[in-house]
């Protein structure tokens, strides 16, 4: 009986040994990106910055402190600066004409081949006067705290210094905080003292002294840009809301809604709920919806007519949305500053990891 009960054992000892090989087998000694197994297992904690879709389907999700997460539909890959990216916090997120995917951070830009990332800015200075020029095949990219930007033609990336705007504004630089395409082949790039348009020949400027404001009142601090299908310039400010420039006319958007707070400093004091005072993100969705990320005051949609807010009452668990993009199947979704991403599905908002 002995006998038979130590053959058993050492059938079934054989039998995981086999099935535990048999699991393991594909794998190698060669290091990958971290990956989970679950869709719903993001496991960043700090701000979603950025959202993109890739030519492929992949989502990507930019982080404030963590890198960056690649999303195939099944489960996540985490890239941070242990993998070679310049920056833990990812501003950006773009693909090029042959599928590489660049990433924009505070003190670089990296990209990946699907292979391994790359640090593109090695080896170039921000002293360069290299000369402007446009093309359709153009990324864009901040320069950090450079007062300048780095553009990549499909074949090179290159430092490009700003024009020396008339009226330097000594309270802030002229460091980017985003980029928006526009009609008549126009660039147009926000820093936090003012506006650039570039078409490719000649430059525009918009800044407190063209706009008319008093810098001891309500000055300039840009932090997000949007020329929309019908050409008008959104402008979002931390601290004086929404500057609407539609073609020679510019109003405060966010005032002619009665969305700034009379109590409101205009800076960078918190602004009350119901409000439109620190706007970190503008996006416009296929529907020709504008959308606003409002750093205090939750989301907001604007129509064409009516302004909708929505906030933790409508399945938020933060208010302060830091990124907002629309998939290839209108799908919009929204990155928030406590790490979480939803998607609205009409009415209220899903979260999705």
């Amino acid at each position: 009986m002995k006998n038979k009960l130590n053959y058993l054992l050492l059938i079934l000892i054989l039998n995981f040994s086999c099935i535990e090989k048999k699991s393991t087998g594909g794998e190698t000694n060669k290091p990958e990106p971290e990956a989970t197994s679950k869709p719903d297992t993001l496991k960043f904690t700090s701000g979603i910055r950025s959202i993109f879709q890739d030519s492929k389907g992949n989502y990507w999700f930019g982080s404030i402190r963590e890198g960056v997460a690649l999303f195939n539909g099944n489960s996540f890959t985490y890239f941070s600066t242990n993998e070679g990216l310049r920056d833990n916090q990812i501003l950006s997120i773009q693909e090029d004409k042959h599928g590489i995917i660049w990433f924009e951070s505070q003190h670089g830009v990296s990209s990946y081949d699907g292979k391994s990332i790359q640090d593109e800015t090695r080896g170039i200075t921000g002293n360069s006067r290299v000369e402007w020029m446009k093309s359709d095949n153009d990324l864009w990219f901040g320069a950090g705290i450079k007062e300048g930007v780095y553009r990549f033609d499909g074949h090179k990336l290159s430092y490009l210094a700003f024009p020396d705007p008339e009226t330097i504004n000594p309270n802030n630089l002229y460091g980017v905080t985003g980029f928006s395409k526009g009609k008549n082949n126009m660039i147009w790039i926000g820093t936090y003292a003012g506006v650039f348009g570039y078409d490719g020949k000649e430059f525009r400027i918009i800044n407190d002294e063209t706009l008319g404001l008093d810098i001891e009142v309500e000055p300039l601090h840009i932090r997000s840009i949007l020329e929309d299908s019908k050409g008008r310039l959104w402008i979002g400010n931390n601290g004086i809301g929404v500057l609407l420039k539609d073609g020679n006319s510019t109003i405060n958007f966010s005032e002619k809604n009665k969305l700034i707070h009379p109590t409101s400093g205009r800076k960078g004091d918190k602004s009350m709920p119901g409000t439109l005072e620190h706007v970190f993100t503008i996006a416009e969705d296929s529907q020709g919806n504008v959308w606003f990320g409002d750093r205090d005051a939750g989301i907001w949609k604007y129509d064409g007519v009516k302004m909708t807010n929505y906030t933790t009452k409508d399945g938020l668990t933060n208010d302060n949305a830091l990124s907002i993009f629309e998939d290839d199947k209108s799908g919009l979704w929204f990155g928030m500053e406590d790490g979480k991403v939803y998607k609205f599905n009409g009415k209220t908002f899903k979260r999705q990891f």
